[in-house]
């Protein structure tokens, strides 16, 4: 079951890959500096995946105007999401959930993606979007069943908007 408003976010540590080389990212030592956005995507370089965080990378201005920062997250290899941020145009910080713990923690892992395709690929993140307050706690949360429907990015901007 998916994390609900009014839970405590699971802390994770995962890597990132910036011009510096690899980098662990802790949830809980972003907890209290900011707002905090999570995106859940499926896959690196697909059609929806690219054209979401490549939309929230042009409006990353609103975002950080409501006191927020953005990741994406997906099961893909931190080299792999280096190459699609820089092919695409990404410019959010992109997290690897490599063995899909924290889709499983969050509750957004597919026990098999898309099978009617009869892809066994479990433990890929559902498409999904999490607000998480400076106090560590879930302020917004959505999952959507379908990997092409994107999540409701007024409501995120809103939830943000609620928490001042």
């Amino acid at each position: 079951m998916a994390l609900q408003v009014g839970d405590t976010a699971p802390d994770f540590t995962l890597v990132s890959k910036t011009a510096d080389g690899p980098q662990l990212v802790k949830l809980s030592e972003l907890v209290g500096t900011s707002n905090l956005v999570l995106l859940f995507v499926p896959m690196a370089f697909t059609g929806v995946c690219t054209t979401e965080l490549c939309d929230v990378s042009g409006g990353i201005a609103e975002y950080e105007a409501l006191d927020a920062k953005v990741f994406g997250i997906s099961g893909d290899n931190p080299f792999a999401q280096e190459a699609w941020a820089q092919k695409s145009g990404i410019t959010l910080p992109l997290l690897s959930d490599y063995e899909h713990n924290v889709a499983k923690a969050y509750g957004v892992a597919y026990d098999q993606f898309l099978p009617e395709a009869n892809l066994i690929m479990g433990g890929v993140p559902k498409r999904s979007a999490f607000v998480i307050d400076k106090g560590g706690i879930v302020r917004y949360a959505e999952v959507q069943e379908h990997p092409k429907d994107l999540p409701d990015f007024a409501a995120v901007k809103a939830a943000l908007q609620a928490l001042g």
